[in-house]
């Protein structure tokens, strides 16, 4: 199964989409292609419906975040130093910005054949983390985005139930974000033990509050 000739596939099939090969460096080399969010359900349907791929069971969907980060690179530049021009190495620093992303992981069941890595990214990680759900093509993604949307803050747009699945629906922040910052209420810890009961007690005795 070859992930550019199912690229090359998907591009003549989907007009407009624009797809991405992701490298995977790791020794299993599950290699995973990022499909844009205009496009996303027409890319998942040919996926599921194409005669030669029918990835028909998505297996697992997971969330990661990618949050904002400074870039620094080595260039160099032409400058005047004591009336010559000359060139020097500088620094620059650039700021790169930050997304979520969703990862379906698809089998054939018909085929026989997978995993096959499919991801969604949204355009930021605050006011547009909102990517298509891809329930309507896998009915097996609908708790999986669910879980997604409770613990990263993904807004799955036309999924049948988003809810969250994990926290109170009072609960403002996403637990599974690089930047989440637990709250400070040992007090109510049942099983305060070890490291939860040192926190406990500095709850009790204002420290960090």
């Amino acid at each position: 199964m070859n992930l550019e000739t199912i690229k090359s596939e998907i591009e003549a099939s989907v007009s407009g989409c624009r797809l991405e090969i992701i490298p995977n460096a790791s020794p299993s080399e599950q290699h995973s292609l990022l499909v844009d969010a205009a496009r996303a359900v027409a890319v998942a349907r040919f996926l599921r419906d194409a005669a030669h791929l029918r990835f028909d069971f998505c297996s697992n969907v997971t969330g990661v975040d990618w949050p904002s980060k400074e870039i620094s690179e080595k260039i160099k530049v032409k400058k005047i130093l004591d009336g010559v021009e000359q060139e020097v190495e500088e620094t620059r620093k650039t700021q790169s910005l930050g997304y979520l992303e969703a990862v379906y992981h698809l089998y054939s069941v018909e085929k026989k054949h997978g995993p096959f890595v499919l991801r969604l990214r949204t355009e930021d990680r605050e006011n547009r983390a909102h990517l298509p759900s891809l329930t309507p093509v896998w009915r097996s993604a609908e708790f999986q985005e669910r879980e997604i949307f409770d613990l990263f803050g993904i807004h799955f747009d036309g999924h049948p139930d988003l809810r969250r699945i994990l926290m109170w629906d009072e609960f403002e922040d996403h637990p599974m974000r690089r930047d989440y910052v637990e709250p400070n209420d040992y007090e109510y810890e049942p099983t305060a033990h070890d490291e939860v009961l040192q926190k406990a007690k500095q709850h009790q005795n204002g420290v960090g509050c």
